[in-house]
């Protein structure tokens, strides 16, 4: 068996067990999604796009990053979506060690934008309001372990300064029905995860899980915020991964 093929059936086996969940529960997917979702639309940190660079990067990590690559790489002004691996060492920077949940990793996105044309506060918004859910801790959805926490890696004392401040906005403000578990993590060096991992959403729009978690969040980028979406997505396989 591939690893492909193993991952796919893991991932079955994952969405069969949610789906019951759900249904013994009365609700549809999209209604567990309904109940988790916040009061919209959050605020943002800054909205004015920057001047002063072409180019720039933060690291983000939401749960499965196929879902959180997909969500960014439809956001007008980014550059580059490239999934990954932030938080451990580069040894243990492989899919089969950091699904382990004993690596420190999380799956992480490599986010490049452009911020003459979207801001690192519009960025924050989509992270925050679309690409996941902030109050879970160690988990998204059906994805339990570290490895799924809600984290961003800041490259710069800049970057980790904003989003304290937009955290902290969004908790006095209650746009949330509980505290946000986002965690500020400076100093990690990002890796990028295997090349069958990249543009896992666009190549495979049907797999069971892109369907119940992830395409929702595409649909919800475009309703939410339609002045920074954008239909055709910037692909890793165009760029490459380095």
């Amino acid at each position: 068996m591939t690893q492909f093929q193993s991952d796919t059936s893991r991932f079955r086996a994952t969405i069969l067990a949610t789906v019951l969940l759900l249904a013994g529960a009365g609700l549809t997917p999209s209604q567990a999604t309904a109940q988790e979702a916040p009061r919209l639309p959050l605020p943002a940190v800054d909205d004015q796009p920057g001047q002063n660079t072409n180019s720039e990067t933060i690291v983000l990590a939401g749960g499965c990053f196929w879902g959180v690559q997909g969500v960014f790489q439809h956001v007008q002004g980014v550059t580059s979506a490239v999934s990954g691996y932030a938080g451990g060492d580069k040894s243990t920077a492989v899919y089969e060690t950091v699904s382990s949940g004993t690596t420190g990793h999380a799956e992480s996105v490599r986010v490049t934008f452009d911020p003459r044309k979207v801001s690192l506060g519009h960025i924050l918004q989509v992270y925050f309001s679309v690409a996941h859910n902030p109050t879970e801790l160690n988990r998204q959805g059906p994805d339990v372990g570290t490895q799924y926490r809600s984290a961003i890696f800041p490259v710069n004392a800049e970057q980790a300064k904003i989003a304290k401040t937009y955290i902290a906005q969004l908790n006095q403000a209650h746009i949330f029905s509980a505290a946000i578990a986002t965690k500020i993590e400076p100093g990690r060096i990002f890796y990028p995860a295997e090349d069958y991992h990249q543009d896992f959403l666009t190549l495979h729009p049907r797999y069971p899980y892109i369907v119940y978690n992830d395409l929702p969040k595409i649909e919800d980028l475009k309703t939410l915020f339609p002045d920074l979406y954008r239909a055709d997505p910037v692909l890793v396989a165009a760029q490459g991964t380095n």
